[in-house]
C-alpha cells in the first residue's frame, strides 16, 4: 500500500552531519506514523525515531536524543532523518518505516507496529 526508499547513506566522519531521506510512493503518507530504525551488524533492529502522521508529535532513542531529528513533509511524501554529530556507535543499516495510524493509538516505537519498510541505507561514522 505504500512503497519505502531510503537514500543520503554514506560515509561521515564523527561530529559531522548527515540527512537520511525516505520517499514515499502509493497510499497518501499523512495515513500513516512513520519511523526510523537501524540494524547494526550482530545485533536486533531497533528503534530511533518515530513521528506522528501530521508531524505534531516525535519520539526519539535515548541513544540519539538531541543528536538527531524526525521531521517530515507530507506534501512531497517525504520523511527525513538528521543526523548531526554522529558517533561510530551509529554505525548501522538505517531503515524508514510506516505505521498504519489506525493501527496504533499512540505514536509507536515497537517494529511490529509497522507494516511497511524500505530496503535500507548503510550509515558508517568514522572516528
Amino acid at each position: 500500500q505504500v512503497q519505502l526508499v531510503e537514500s543520503g547513506g554514506g560515509l561521515v566522519q564523527a561530529g559531522g552531519s548527515l540527512r537520511l531521506s525516505c520517499t514515499a510512493s502509493g497510499r497518501t503518507l499523512s495515513s500513516y506514523h512513520m519511523g526510523w530504525f537501524r540494524q547494526a551488524p550482530g545485533k536486533e533492529r531497533e528503534f530511533v525515531a518515530a513521528i506522528s502522521w501530521g508531524g505534531g508529535s516525535t519520539i526519539y532513542a535515548d541513544s540519539v536524543k538531541g543528536r538527531f531529528t524526525i521531521s517530515r513533509d507530507n506534501a512531497k511524501n517525504m520523511v527525513y532523518l538528521q543526523m548531526n554529530s554522529p558517533k561510530p556507535e551509529d554505525t548501522a543499516v538505517y531503515y524508514c518505516a510506516a505505521a498504519p495510524k489506525y493501527y496504533s493509538l499512540s505514536l509507536p516505537s515497537a517494529p511490529a507496529t509497522y507494516a511497511y519498510w524500505g530496503q535500507g541505507t548503510q550509515v558508517t561514522v568514522s572516528s
